[in-house]
């Protein structure tokens, strides 16, 4: 089934946003009203509901925009196809290794291309992953049976012959058979055939990250616990991590976002996602009086209420090592980065397509700002058309 298609907006063109006049529950409307300089077409926000599953929904969702980008058509492909398939992987390697190696339900963007690459896609119609009497994803249970089942199974002396078998028939009573052949609009598939002719494909997508513990212009595995299958990202100073994003939309290309969104900045009520500078003395601006007269401790309350546009940090290579070695920012969630918008004053935001529904005050999507990006991506996955031709000459790609 088809769904909805965001317009896009003109390359360099200004389009305002009609969601910026909406108002918050109070009847105030609201204090951040965003231009949209560019958005990438994308399609209607899913709901991962309660799945840990955030990096296929967003992955999916990644595609579906290739494929609106490549052939112009609009899909609606398996979120849980994915899911599936690197659930079952994961149990491949969860015994291999003796019970030692991650058994979340996380993962990372890499992981829906890796699927891509090696089995193809299927439509959504074709493998919902409903399987189990409800009408949204609820892994509660699924991810509890799986990790006690496995768990089980590394106890003992060594696997059997069976226990495979079983694992995979726990996948597909909940999440349905794995699809090996369909048929869809009339014409019989494979994953692999179906993938194809949409014109995907898995080698066509790179992922970078910037940090200092490993050298610039490398690659290396991801070093973060939902990395289980070993992907790997190019590393890039900041400021070209940056440019990539940039780049990227201004030429029509959307991203894989994987970050930190327990940061106190991120807000999906208020769908924005700032870096407040709490600390800040040296203001301009309508609010600079009152905020040089406030404490500390009042400067951080108000910087958090998310009441006015408050300044926002200056964030430099040092301080997102810092945040990555000490924990403040982790592989927590994945998102479609599908734009480039500034507000009032002029500061620019990324525009962010999440899987929460389309629940807060932009139906679904967030304006995330520069310095909540600069500080909290962990990692972007991206076409390699469009990345930068001086950073692809650095890395010989």
């Amino acid at each position: 089934m088809k769904q909805l298609v965001l317009t896009m907006g003109l390359a360099l063109a200004v389009v305002f946003s009609a969601q910026a006049q909406k108002k918050n529950k109070k009847g105030n409307e609201e204090p951040y009203q965003f231009t949209e300089v560019k958005v990438i077409p994308n399609t209607s926000v899913k709901d991962q509901n309660r799945s840990g599953t955030c990096w296929s929904f967003s992955g999916i969702s990644f595609l579906e925009s290739e494929v609106l980008r490549i052939k112009g058509d609009t899909v609606d492909l398996s979120d849980m196809y994915p899911v599936f398939k690197c659930y079952e992987l994961k149990g491949d390697k969860y015994v291999r290794m003796h019970g030692r190696t991650e058994l979340a339900t996380g993962g990372a963007s890499n992981d829906v291309a890796d699927v891509l690459k090696v089995y193809g896609m299927v439509p959504e119609e074709v493998y919902p992953g409903l399987n189990y009497g409800v009408d949204a994803h609820d892994h509660s249970e699924l991810d509890a049976v799986l990790v006690g089942f496995l768990k089980g199974v590394v106890k003992g002396n060594k696997p059997t012959t069976a226990w495979r078998n079983a694992y995979v028939g726990i996948l597909e009573a909940y999440l349905g058979e794995d699809p090996e052949t369909f048929t869809y609009n009339g014409k019989e598939y494979t994953p692999r055939s179906y993938a194809d002719e949409l014109g995907l494909n898995g080698d066509d997508y790179i992922k970078f990250t910037s940090f200092t513990h490993h050298p610039f212009y490398t690659q290396y595995e991801m070093d973060v616990p939902d990395n289980w299958n070993g992907g790997l990202v190019w590393n890039v100073p900041i400021d070209e991590f940056q440019r990539i994003v940039e780049n990227a939309v201004e030429n029509g290309y959307s991203l894989v976002w994987g970050g930190d969104v327990s940061d106190p900045g991120f807000s999906w009520k208020h769908g924005v996602a700032i870096m407040p500078d709490a600390e800040i003395t040296d203001l301009t601006g309508t609010d600079r009086d009152k905020w040089e007269t406030m404490s500390q401790d009042e400067k951080r309350k108000n910087a958090y209420s998310f009441e006015r546009i408050v300044p926002e940090k200056n964030i430099t290579q040092e301080d997102r090592q810092k945040n990555y070695d000490s924990w403040y920012a982790t592989d927590d969630h994945g998102m479609h980065l599908v734009g480039i918008a500034k507000d009032q004053k002029g500061n620019k935001y990324f525009k962010i397509k999440n899987s929460w529904n389309t629940s807060n005050i932009y139906d679904g999507y967030l304006y995330m700002s520069v310095p909540f990006f600069r500080s909290n991506t962990l990692d972007i996955m991206v076409h390699k058309d469009a990345v930068p031709a001086d950073i692809r000459a650095k890395l010989g790609i």
